[in-house]
C-alpha cells in the first residue's frame, strides 16, 4: 500500500487521482472506490482507503461468524466479539459433533445443533472463539472465549462465580485499566431476529451450544485481558423493565439485551446502552456494578415502557407530524462519551442521535422534559440520520453506531448507517454531514449490515459486519486528521 503521504498527494479537491505507476493503479483505484464521497463544497474531511490484506489470516481453520462488538482500545489493540453460532452448517464444515449431542430424531449435532452422523462435512472451518484482539497490522494477539473455545467455560465462566455466557453477543469494550466488557442481546428464545439470528440452528435455549438457559441476556460481563471472569452485572428477565436498579446479582440493576457500554475513566461511571427491550441509558459503578442513575429520550427519568410500547413504529410518529419522539425506540444501540464531556447516544429505532452533558447533575435522576427542552434533564441536542428510512420490522434503522476523530477537538463524528450501509462524516461542532464512506455491497469498502465503527489514533477506521457479512475491515487514514466546514444540515438521503 502508499504510505499516507504519497496517498494525501493524489487528493485533489476530494478527488483521488490515479499515479502514473503501473504497481500504484490498483491502490488509486481503491483510494477512489473506498474513499469519502458526497463531499460538501465547503468542509474538509479526512481521506480513506481500504486495506484489503486486513486482518491476516485466522489459525486453526478458523473462520468468523457475525461481528457483535468492535473496540479499539489505549494500544491500539483491535478487539471484536465473534458470534460463532451465527455460522452455517457449511461454513464450519469442520465442526464435529458434540459428544452426547443428539437432536430430535436421535442423530448426533454439533454445536451448532447441524447433523455429524459420519463426523466432519468438510475440510473447512472451525468457528473462531468469541473474543479475538488483533494489533494495527492484522496480527491475531490472543482469542478466547465462547461456547466455540473448547473447556473455556467450564474453565473461566462458572455458574458458581456467577458468570453466564450470552446466547447471542453483543458490544464489547476494553476500558483504560484493561478490562474487558461484553454483554448479550438474546431474547427469552435465544434468538436475536432483527440481526440475522432466526434462521441460525444454534441459538435456542436448548441447543448444545446454549449458555443461558434463564432468560433473556439482561446482563453485561467483565473479564480481564486473558479472559478471566472479574465480575456480572444484571441477570437474566423475563421481560423488559426500563426502571430496574438492583434487580440483579448482587443488587445490580438487570438490563434487558443490552447493545452496548463504555466507562468513563475520570469518573469510574459505566454508562450502558439498554437497549433491545429496555429504551434507557444505565449509569452504575464501575468497580461494584451498583446502579447510579437512568435516563431515557430528552433525559427522561422514568421511562414509560408502557407509553412507549402504545406509540408503535418510527413512521408511526412521522406519519403524525411527531419528530420528537418522547421515547427511545429498541434498539438504543450505541452510548459514546467525548472528551469536552457529551454523551452521544444511537436511538437506532428512531433514526436519531441525541446529545446529554454528563456534568449537568440531574442527568440520569429523576426529571421530565416531554417538550425535548435543550438545557433540561442533561438534554443537549439530537438530529436525524436519514429520517426517512424505514424501521424494524421492515428494516433495522440507521444510527447503528459513532465514534470520533482522533484529534485533540474529535471534530469528526463517524455515524454508522445500518440500513443505507455508510457512515455518514459529521462535523460534531455543527452536526452537519460533510461526506460519506462506504456504500451498500460485499466488495471491499463496501458493507453488508454494517454494525460497529472504531478508531485507533492514527485516524484509521476499522468496520464489524453482522447478517451474512460477518467480517471486519480496515480503512486507513490521509491527509486531515479532523474535520471542518459546513455541509448538510440533513444527514442522509440519496446522495448527490
Amino acid at each position: 500500500m502508499m504510505s499516507r503521504k504519497l496517498m494525501a498527494a493524489f487528493a485533489v479537491a476530494g478527488l483521488f487521482v490515479l499515479p502514473v505507476a503501473a504497481a500504484d493503479t490498483a491502490t488509486g483505484q481503491l483510494a477512489k472506490q473506498t474513499g469519502v464521497y458526497n463531499h460538501s463544497a465547503s468542509g474538509k474531511t479526512p481521506g480513506f482507503t481500504i486495506d484489503p490484506a486486513w486482518p491476516q489470516p485466522l489459525p486453526h481453520n478458523w473462520i468468523l461468524g457475525q461481528i457483535a462488538g468492535l473496540y479499539v482500545d489505549h494500544q491500539d489493540h483491535i478487539w471484536i466479539l465473534n458470534r460463532p453460532r451465527s455460522l452455517t452448517n457449511d461454513e464450519a464444515g469442520l465442526e464435529d459433533a458434540v459428544p452426547g449431542a443428539v437432536n430430535a430424531k436421535g442423530v448426533k449435532v454439533n454445536g451448532l445443533g447441524y447433523e455429524r452422523p459420519n463426523g466432519p462435512a468438510a475440510d473447512c472451518c472451525k468457528a473462531a472463539p468469541s473474543v479475538l484482539e488483533f494489533d494495527m497490522n492484522g496480527k491475531l494477539l490472543r482469542a478466547w472465549g465462547g461456547p466455540s473455545d473448547p473447556g473455556w467455560l467450564a474453565a473461566h465462566c462458572k455458574a458458581a462465580d456467577g458468570c453466564i455466557w450470552p446466547n447471542n453477543e453483543h458490544g464489547i469494550y476494553v476500558d483504560e485499566q484493561g478490562y474487558v466488557w461484553m454483554g448479550g442481546n438474546a431474547s427469552i428464545s435465544g434468538k436475536a431476529p432483527e440481526e440475522g439470528q432466526a434462521e441460525v440452528a444454534g441459538t435456542g435455549p436448548q441447543a448444545p451450544w446454549a449458555t443461558n438457559r434463564g432468560g433473556a441476556d439482561g446482563f453485561l460481563l467483565k473479564f480481564d485481558r486473558d479472559g478471566n471472569f472479574k465480575m456480572r452485572i444484571g441477570g437474566t428477565p423475563k421481560e423488559p423493565a426500563s426502571n430496574d436498579t438492583d434487580g440483579g446479582l448482587n443488587g445490580t440493576p438487570v438490563f434487558y439485551q443490552p447493545a452496548d457500554m463504555v466507562v468513563d475513566a475520570k469518573t469510574n461511571r459505566l454508562y450502558v446502552a439498554d437497549g433491545y427491550g429496555n429504551r434507557r441509558i444505565v449509569i452504575a459503578d464501575a468497580t461494584t456494578g451498583k446502579y447510579i442513575g437512568h435516563f431515557g429520550a430528552y433525559g427522561a427519568n422514568p421511562v414509560d415502557d408502557k407509553a412507549a410500547n402504545a406509540a408503535g413504529r418510527w413512521p408511526s410518529d412521522k406519519a403524525k407530524g411527531n419528530l420528537k419522539p418522547a421515547y427511545f425506540r429498541n434498539p438504543v444501540h450505541c452510548v459514546k462519551i467525548a472528551d469536552d464531556g457529551k454523551i452521544y447516544v444511537c436511538d437506532r429505532g428512531n433514526n436519531r442521535i441525541q446529545v446529554f452533558d454528563k456534568n449537568d447533575p440531574m442527568l440520569g435522576k429523576p426529571c421530565t422534559n416531554p417538550t425535548g427542552e435543550a438545557g433540561k434533564c442533561g438534554f443537549v441536542a439530537e438530529t436525524f440520520v436519514s429520517r426517512d428510512t424505514e424501521t424494524l420490522p421492515v428494516m433495522p434503522g440507521t444510527a447503528v453506531y459513532m465514534n470520533f476523530s482522533k484529534d485533540k477537538a474529535q471534530s469528526c463524528l463517524y455515524i454508522g448507517d445500518n440500513t443505507n450501509q455508510t457512515i455518514y462524516v459529521v462535523n460534531r461542532s455543527n452536526l452537519q454531514e460533510l461526506g460519506r464512506l462506504g456504500r451498500s455491497g460485499r466488495m471491499a469498502g463496501e458493507f453488508h449490515w454494517l454494525h460497529q465503527v472504531g478508531l485507533d489514533s492514527k485516524g484509521d477506521i476499522y468496520t464489524a459486519e453482522v447478517d451474512t457479512g460477518k467480517r471486519i475491515q480496515k480503512f486507513t487514514r490521509y491527509g486531515a486528521m479532523g474535520c471542518s466546514g459546513t455541509g448538510s444540515a440533513v444527514i442522509g438521503g440519496p446522495a448527490k
